[in-house]
């Protein structure tokens, strides 16, 4: 019997991007470097030899206090690369707390001393952060499930954790009162709110025997007033405009806009600043926030290209520069 439903992304025993997300024709690789769909071994290899090196001084800033939310408004609070910490306002309760893909160790890597080293602190300590009644894991990759992170919250506040399909083995023994996971389009409702995994373009393994064996995914929150998209780890695709139809255009989408040098292994997987803008126009976000950049160098561009690329844009194409935010850690915003 398969373990995993088939689909047009699973053929029951491991999961694939569909042909139909994928952008026709794709960005255009030098021909000396055509485009290949990466896997552990060549990332690993290529990850030894980067050829610009991010500084180790970067500024930091003081976190911000977290917003007063009313009934169903939400918030999120940037923490860094894919990590927010989002509240949503409750009647006569606390807000809920849900975070995203928390990584606050130092490395993310399946070795203590060595891979990617993070280049500033979390934007906010463990300390600061409130006691969590949600985690939201997008995929089984080292600087999303970040198994040290997931046990310090599992431990402390036995949060539920919702991961998609296949992940659940990764998430054993972390602490958590429960875990769910779900496929595409497949929903999880916990009052005020309703949870729903949406498509990513990406992979997953966290072995190299383990490849594309567990689901990847972003996430719709709704809470009857507001609605925001985490969008996961994910390349540029058709899928925004699927995501868009089915749940209606969200008030606050958290994009990446990082790791995507060089194009020709990338591409599949991770978006450029300006394909995470016409990601958003896609969706018809009445706002953005940039994550999955500045705090583990994992690919060939320089540390300040992202945001200076997604300013660019912005101005390139007539949008208000507040309209897509690059968020400062500790920063915290409203949905509007």
């Amino acid at each position: 019997m398969k373990p995993f439903p088939e689909s047009d992304h699973c053929d029951g025993r491991s999961f694939h991007n569909p042909a139909s997300y994928r952008l026709s024709p794709p960005l255009q690789a030098p021909p000396e470097r055509p485009s290949v769909e990466p896997d552990f071994t060549s990332i690993l290899s290529w990850q030894r030899s980067l050829r610009l090196r991010w500084p180790n001084d970067v500024p930091t800033f003081s976190p911000e206090p977290f917003p007063e939310l009313a009934p169903g408004e939400i918030s999120a609070s940037f923490i860094n690369h894919s990590s927010f910490l989002i509240r949503i306002g409750r009647a006569g309760e606390r807000p809920l707390a849900i975070l995203t893909d928390p990584i606050l160790s130092e490395r993310c890597s399946p070795f203590r001393h060595l891979g990617p080293r993070r280049v500033v602190p979390p934007g906010l300590a463990f300390d600061a952060i409130p006691a969590i009644d949600i985690i939201l894991v997008s995929h089984c990759h080292y600087d999303h499930l970040d198994r040290p992170t997931l046990r310090r919250f599992g431990r402390r506040d036995r949060p539920l954790c919702i991961a998609p399909l296949g992940n659940r083995r990764h998430l054993r023994g972390l602490g958590f009162s429960a875990v769910a996971t779900l496929d595409w389009w497949q929903e999880f409702r916990i009052d005020p709110i309703t949870i729903t995994a949406i498509p990513a373009l990406h992979g997953s393994a966290r072995t190299p025997f383990d490849q594309n064996r567990a689901l990847w995914s972003g996430f719709h929150i709704g809470t009857g007033l507001k609605s925001l998209i985490f969008a996961g780890d994910t390349a540029h695709g058709h899928h925004w405009a699927e995501i868009n139809s089915r749940l209606g255009a969200p008030d606050l989408a958290l994009l990446p806009i990082g790791a995507y040098e060089p194009i020709s292994l990338m591409q599949p997987v991770h978006m450029t600043p300006e394909q995470a803008v016409e990601a958003a126009m896609l969706l018809e976000a009445r706002h953005a926030v940039a994550m999955h950049f500045g705090t583990f160098q994992l690919t060939d561009e320089g540390y300040w290209e992202p945001g200076g690329r997604l300013e660019r844009c912005l101005k390139s194409t007539g949008r208000d520069l507040s309209w897509f935010s690059l968020p400062e850690r500790g920063q915290s915003l409203r949905a509007p």
